[in-house]
């Protein structure tokens, strides 16, 4: 039962073990059924690794952000300027909000979450109200009609409104769902390796008239 870890990639087990393999494999008739030693196709593996890459770009948390009252605020500060009502039709004004924009670093998160001057009509006084108090609008997600603090529990902060300690509520660009699927995919990867590598080398295939 020895290990050998000078060549993992071609044999995890030394010779006494894989003669022991060996043996055991051409000895017993496994009911019948004769299972060569092929190597797992090479297009099998390029599959499972890009099924692996895609699944984790797809889900990578800040790809699955929601909208937050912080990247309207800007809209909602320029909808009832002058320059804005003199737009005549609700997409044009749109356009002119989404074109000012001067804090650029929500240009993407605008982008992401596009909305129409309906939708920002209807959140407009909650936005403001929420300003009002002096809360971090990052914290309030934009939930159809609705701005309602995010349920996310990031680091510890001190509320603006009541003074206490509680976690911040942001949703973060990773988390730890994401850091255990990492661990479970590695851990099956490495788990699969162990087995296949702890058989004999498929340069040997065994003689099924021994047992058949």
């Amino acid at each position: 039962m020895a290990w050998k870890l000078d060549k993992p990639l071609y044999s995890m087990a030394d010779e006494a073990q894989n003669e022991v393999a060996k043996r055991v494999w051409e000895g017993e008739s496994l009911g019948g059924i004769s299972e060569d030693n092929n190597r797992l196709p090479q297009p099998v593996i390029m599959l499972l690794g890009l099924t692996i890459i895609t699944a984790f770009l797809i889900t990578f948390p800040l790809w699955g952000q929601r909208p937050t009252a912080e990247i309207y605020a800007e809209y909602i500060q320029m909808m009832d300027s002058p320059a804005v009502q003199a737009i005549s039709g609700d997409k044009a004004k749109m356009e002119y909000l989404v074109s000012n924009v001067k804090d650029t670093s929500l240009k993407p998160f605008q982008e992401r979450h596009p909305l129409e001057m309906d939708d920002l009509r209807m959140i407009k006084d909650q936005v403001i109200e929420l300003q009002r108090q002096g809360v971090d609008l990052g914290e309030y997600s934009v939930i159809g009609s609705k701005v309602i603090m995010a349920n996310f529990e990031g680091r510890p902060i001190t509320d603006p409104i009541t003074g206490k300690v509680r976690p911040e509520a942001k949703q973060p660009w990773w988390d730890k769902g994401y850091t255990i699927d990492i661990f479970y995919v590695i851990y099956f990867c490495v788990a699969v390796l162990i087995v296949i590598k702890r058989l004999p080398h498929f340069s040997w295939m065994p003689d099924h008239s021994v047992a058949h």
